[in-house]
């Protein structure tokens, strides 16, 4: 039986780890129990235990881990804590799933990943885009009818004019293309600057993929799509919020897929949260090692923080 712990217990926590871990728990009583919650806010942590299932709440990390000495431990910290608190998880060799975007610069993340080195302790990178359903069966569908030539995302948000935009959570967009067409031999972007800040990258990938990636933080809606491109065949998945989720394949002029999402769904099934928690288990109990690691995303981070300081350069 593997002991899980939980670190933060905000919203995101909620709804991206909790929920699929009580899920877990419910459908496999043999295999993981959740032992404890952790919050600065107590009254939260206790509240968190009582709707997802955790047995204990505490509102002292340390405290946590010493008294429970858990297998593994979930961190959903704020950015600014996620590499202090993934350094010292790792340090203390405790197997752990650390949130993106793994700091707030990328010597913090860089240092993290050193660690992760030294300590060479179990942990994996919460990136949910690599394991949602349909985003991989469209990737297999096209490594079975490709090879791939062009790949194409796009992310839209509403209100969204945060500077840290492009690095906290459009990480995950060029983090699902890097997963599907491979590792990234250079990229340019345009930053389209007549509202808030908007980014268009071109990128272009060792495997000779080429490909481009839209962010536009307040165009109105939530959605996000991604279209895979082969000689005489495509494949378009096309997620947001809500129940948006639908799965297109076309093979010589005619669309021989078509899937969409059941409203009853739970979302932690329909955006790969329940599936990364699948994963993380299974490495846990087979011994192996979860996947995406640090060293994993690293290159993903380190294309978001260099458009990020090549748009600040262009605003001066």
């Amino acid at each position: 039986m593997i002991r899980i712990v939980l670190a933060g217990c905000g919203e995101h926590s909620r709804a991206s780890h909790a929920a699929p871990l009580a899920r877990f728990a419910a459908t496999h009583p043999n295999e993981i129990t959740l032992v404890a919650a952790c919050d600065l806010n107590r009254e939260r942590a206790v509240e968190f235990c009582r709707s997802f299932g955790f047995a204990r709440a505490y509102e002292d990390l340390d405290q946590m881990l010493e008294v429970e000495h858990p297998d593994a431990c979930v961190s959903v910290m704020p950015v600014e804590k996620i590499g202090e608190i993934g350094i010292k998880l790792l340090q203390r060799r405790i197997p752990c799933v650390i949130e993106k975007p793994l700091g707030t610069s990328l010597p913090e993340i860089e240092q993290l990943a050193l660690v992760a080195r030294e300590t060479q302790t179990p942990h994996m990178v919460s990136v949910n885009r690599r394991f949602m359903p349909y985003l991989n069966q469209a990737r297999s569908w096209m490594q079975q009818h490709g090879p791939l030539r062009y790949v194409r995302a796009s992310q839209v948000r509403h209100r969204r004019s945060e500077p840290d935009f492009i690095w906290s959570t459009a990480i995950h967009v060029i983090d699902a293309l890097r997963y599907i067409a491979g590792e990234v031999e250079k990229f340019d972007v345009t930053v389209l600057r007549a509202g808030a800040t908007w980014y268009v990258i071109s990128l272009r990938f060792e495997s000779g993929t080429t490909g481009q990636v839209e962010i536009l933080p307040t165009a109105g809606m939530v959605e996000e799509s991604y279209e895979l491109f082969g000689e005489s065949c495509r494949t378009r998945v096309t997620a947001g919020s809500g129940t948006q989720r639908l799965l297109e394949c076309w093979e010589g002029g005619e669309r021989v897929i078509v899937s969409h999402a059941s409203e009853e769904e739970p979302e932690d099934l329909r955006n790969g949260a329940y599936q990364e928690v699948e994963e993380f288990v299974r490495a846990l109990r087979s011994g192996s090692r979860p996947q995406p690691s640090i060293d994993d995303i690293l290159p993903s981070a380190r294309i978001s923080f260099a458009i990020a300081g090549r748009s600040a350069e262009g605003a001066e």
